[in-house]
């Protein structure tokens, strides 16, 4: 998996692509808390993301979880149908901002 941020006055967009699982998923946890301590926005790019494993839904909720204590907004977005139906069947499609 690789993640490549980009700075827009408060957002930060983190680009992930690849698959994010057991191994990534710390990878995908340190780039959102870091780009919490930037922006008022960060927009997770899943364009290129095929597939989540239970690891990569706890990075998000980590991140929700900061992003709500720190006063900043998480999105995921261009999440694919597949992906989708991972985090609709786990409850996470009603608790994450999907755009």
């Amino acid at each position: 998996m690789t993640i490549k941020t980009i700075q827009d006055n408060s957002t930060v967009t983190l680009a992930i692509e690849g698959r994010v699982d057991t191994n990534t998923s710390p990878q995908l946890q340190d780039a959102l808390i870091n780009a919490f301590q930037n922006a008022q926005t960060v927009i997770v790019d899943f364009s290129s993301v095929a597939y989540i494993s239970s690891a990569g839904l706890r990075a998000l909720l980590v991140g929700q979880k900061t992003a709500s204590s720190k006063g900043v907004t998480m999105e995921l977005s261009n999440v694919s149908s597949t992906v989708y139906s991972i985090l609709e069947s786990v409850g996470f499609a009603q608790i994450l901002t999907i755009k």
